[in-house]
């Protein structure tokens, strides 16, 4: 496993933890508004080796709870569930961010116990994921059957949406409160622009427009919040 990115300490994505980012390379989507674009098409390099990393999370035994997984999409990786086996005989606890288009590699990590913590993406109405996904086609029953997995299987999780302007209306939310439907904690994040986000001309939606989103999704979600917004 190639390690292309490690954030040595985070208090923010891991809830409740204290933890360290691992960053894997490659993904099955080209979302425009995506903020590690560099990982997707693969111009970024492996920072370090598996084992380096395994040698700096020995020495943090202790100081850190848990370690976050994110990417690019880690489940792309088959020996994924390998490497989150050898993070937690170290002692810490594991969170996995996936795009949920993996379900038989996400079922194997949730029936054998490797994640702790689970963070799905939800991209946008059926209608509009795969245009917002940057694909020509996407396969909605997979991205369904990783939804109904997590909300079953994983000890702790979440959904969350990053809002853009340019792909995201108030009829949106309807339709993903129905596919989220019963979900414990659903998280509405704005779009911010960066220098490595591959479509430059996107923008972040107006306040107003995530309130109404939030209180649309809670009618079908218990606790539904917005993140990163003062």
């Amino acid at each position: 496993m190639k390690i292309y990115g490690l954030q040595k300490m985070t208090l923010l994505d891991f809830p409740g933890k204290v933890a360290c980012t691992v960053f894997l390379g490659g993904c099955d989507f080209r979302c425009p508004y995506c903020h590690n674009f560099e990982l997707v098409n693969g111009t970024a390099p492996a920072v370090m080796e598996e084992e380096e990393l395994m040698s700096f999370l020995k020495k943090r035994t202790g100081l850190l709870d848990g370690v976050a997984v994110t990417g690019g999409e880690p489940c792309l990786h088959r020996d994924l569930p390998d490497f989150l086996r050898k993070v937690r005989s170290l002692g810490f606890q594991t969170k996995l961010d996936t795009n949920g288009y993996h379900p038989e590699l996400l079922s194997r990590i949730l029936e054998e116990g490797l994640a702790d913590y689970v963070a799905m993406d939800i991209k946008n109405s059926p209608a509009k994921y795969a245009m917002t996904c940057g694909c020509t086609g996407v396969d909605l029953g997979l991205v369904r059957e990783s939804i109904r997995l997590i909300m079953r299987f994983a000890p702790d999780y979440e959904f969350r949406t990053t809002v853009v302007k340019e792909f995201h209306t108030a009829e949106d939310f309807r339709e993903i409160a129905e596919m989220i439907a019963g979900a414990s904690k659903y998280y509405i994040q704005a779009f911010t622009d960066r220098d490595t986000v591959p479509c430059r001309t996107l923008h972040a939606p107006e306040r107003e427009v995530l309130e109404k989103a939030v209180e649309t999704v809670k009618e079908r979600v218990s606790c539904v919040e917005l993140r990163g917004i003062d």
